[in-house]
C-alpha cells in the first residue's frame, strides 16, 4: 500500500489529432436581438485509443478551438459559467455520433467578447473492424449567469473534415477451450482420462503429453461430440512428462487448445539388484510481494498552471515460489486524493508499467498497459499459467496525476493499494 503526494494543477495533454476548419451557423439567445451567426469554427477530435477491436470502449475528446460565436451580450461573463455540449460525428466502418459534454469550466469572457477554447468528453463502444473516422459536429455553448442561454452552433455542410481516424481489429471470440484429467499422476504406461468443453462441434482433437514447453511422443485422438465436448484417454509413457494438452489443428496454438494440466509421471520400475533409488523432496513456497517503500512524492505544479504531477512508483519485488502451473497477477487501485478543502479524483492518476524478470525465471513477467489506475483498478503485471512457472521479479511504473487547473493549493494524498493473486 502506498501513499500518493502531491500540490498543484495540471492540464490535459494536447491530442495528437488534426486542426480542421468548417462553416458554422450560430444562433444567438433571443434575448440578445441578434441575427443568426455564419462564421468559422476550428476544433480537433481526438481519441484515447486510435488502434482498437471490436466491443472495446473508446474515448473521445471534441475541442473547439476558437469558436464561431462570441458573447452576444455587452455583459462581461464570469469565469466558469458555460457548459458545453456537442456530437462527433462516426463514419466509414461505422456510422452514427457520440454525445459529448464538457465541465461548466471557462475564463472570464468581456462582452461581446469571443468565447474561449473548450473541450468535452465521450464515449462509444467499436462495433465493426476498420478505419472509424471522426469529425466535429454540431455543439452548443450554455451559460448560466443571471440568465440561462443557449448558443447553438450547427456545422454548415455536414460532415465536417475528419479531424482523426480510429483502426479498428477484429476481436476472435475467446477461447474457452477447458480440460480436465482423470488423476494428476500414474506409472509409465498407464492411461488418463481426459474430459474437455468447448471445443469446434465434430473437430478431430489431438490429446498430448507436454515436457516443459515441449510435445513428447504420447498423442492420441478423439472428436468432440454436437456440443463441442470431448472423452477420451492418453497413454503416458515418457518420464519426464509435466503436463497433457488438448488442441485442434495440426499443432498446438494457444487459440486453439486447452492446458496444460500437470500430470506426473512416477517411475515404479522394480530397482535392480545390487541397486538402490535415491528420492528428494522438493517443498513447495509461497508466492509474496514486498515494496522499497511506502510512499511516493510527486512533483508539485504551479497553482493555475498546466503541467503534470508525476513521479515513480516503489519498486515491488515478486517471488513466486509455489511451482506448478499458476501464474500470478499484480493489479492496483487508488482513492481520491483529499487535500484543503478538495478532492482530485482517482481516475485522473494514470501509470506506464515495468518489469523485468530475473534470470533463471521459469515464468516471465509481463508489464501491464498504461492507462488509467483509478477507483476500479488496473494491472501493474503479471505471469501466465504454464507447465513451469515461478522465479524472482521486480515491478515498477511511471506515475501521473492529472490535476485541474486552479484546484485549490496544498497537498493532496491517495491511497494506492497493490494486490497479489
Amino acid at each position: 500500500m502506498l501513499a500518493l503526494t502531491t500540490g498543484g494543477a495540471l492540464a490535459c495533454p494536447a491530442g495528437a489529432a488534426t486542426d480542421v476548419s468548417f462553416p458554422t451557423h450560430c444562433i444567438p439567445p433571443a434575448i440578445a436581438g441578434l441575427p443568426p451567426i455564419d462564421g468559422t469554427t476550428t476544433a480537433k477530435v481526438t481519441a484515447d485509443n486510435t488502434s482498437p477491436k471490436v466491443g472495446d470502449t473508446v474515448t473521445v475528446t471534441y475541442t473547439v478551438v476558437t469558436p464561431a460565436a462570441n458573447n452576444p451580450t455587452d455583459l462581461a461573463l464570469p469565469a466558469d459559467i458555460m457548459t458545453p455540449t456537442g456530437k462527433v460525428a462516426l463514419g466509414g466502418a461505422q456510422t452514427g455520433s457520440v454525445t459529448v459534454t464538457g465541465p461548466k469550466k471557462n475564463d472570464p469572457v468581456p462582452g461581446k467578447g469571443v468565447f474561449p477554447s473548450f473541450s468535452m468528453t465521450g464515449t462509444f463502444t467499436v462495433t465493426a473492424p476498420g478505419a472509424i473516422t471522426l469529425s466535429p459536429g454540431d455543439y452548443n455553448i450554455h451559460t448560466s449567469y443571471i440568465l440561462e442561454l443557449d448558443t447553438p452552433c450547427t456545422v454548415t455542410d455536414p460532415p465536417a473534415p475528419v479531424s482523426e481516424t480510429v483502426t479498428a481489429a477484429d476481436n476472435p471470440p475467446a477461447n474457452t477451450r477447458a480440460i480436465s484429467l482423470g488423476s494428476a499422476s500414474g506409472s509409465p504406461g498407464a492411461a488418463v482420462a481426459v474430459s474437455g468443453s468447448g471445443f469446434t462441434a465434430g473437430a478431430p482433437v489431438t490429446l498430448a503429453g507436454r515436457s516443459a514447453s515441449a510435445q513428447t511422443a504420447d498423442t492420441a485422438t478423439v472428436t468432440a461430440d454436437a456440443q463441442g465436448r470431448i472423452s477420451g484417454s492418453l497413454v503416458v509413457n515418457d518420464l519426464t512428462t509435466t503436463g497433457v494438452v488438448a488442441y485442434e489443428g495440426g499443432a498446438w496454438s494457444p487459440d486453439l487448445g486447452a492446458g496444460p494440466v500437470a500430470y506426473v509421471v512416477i517411475d515404479d520400475h522394480p530397482v535392480p539388484a545390487g541397486s538402490q533409488r535415491v528420492t528428494t523432496t522438493v517443498r513447495a513456497g509461497t508466492l509474496s510481494m514486498s515494496q522499497a517503500g511506502d510512499a511516493v512524492q510527486l512533483s508539485a505544479v504551479q497553482f493555475g498552471q498546466g503541467g503534470a504531477s508525476t513521479g515513480a512508483l516503489q519498486t515491488v519485488t515478486v517471488k513466486d515460489f509455489r511451482g506448478g502451473p499458476a501464474g500470478w497477477s499484480l493489479t492496483g487501485k487508488v482513492t481520491d486524493f483529499s487535500g484543503p478543502g478538495a478532492k482530485i479524483d482517482a481516475g485522473r492518476l494514470s501509470w506506464t508499467p515495468a518489469c523485468t524478470t530475473k534470470p533463471g525465471s521459469p515464468s516471465t513477467c509481463q508489464a501491464g498497459s498504461a492507462g488509467t489506475v483509478g477507483a476500479s483498478g488496473a494491472t501493474l503485471a503479471s505471469t501466465p499459467d504454464g507447465t513451469a512457472t515461478g522465479g524472482e521479479f521486480t515491478a515498477d511504473a511511471q506515475l501521473s496525476l492529472d490535476v485541474p487547473a486552479f484546484t485549490p493549493a496544498g497537498s493532496y494524498a491517495g491511497v494506492l493499494t497493490l494486490t497479489l493473486t
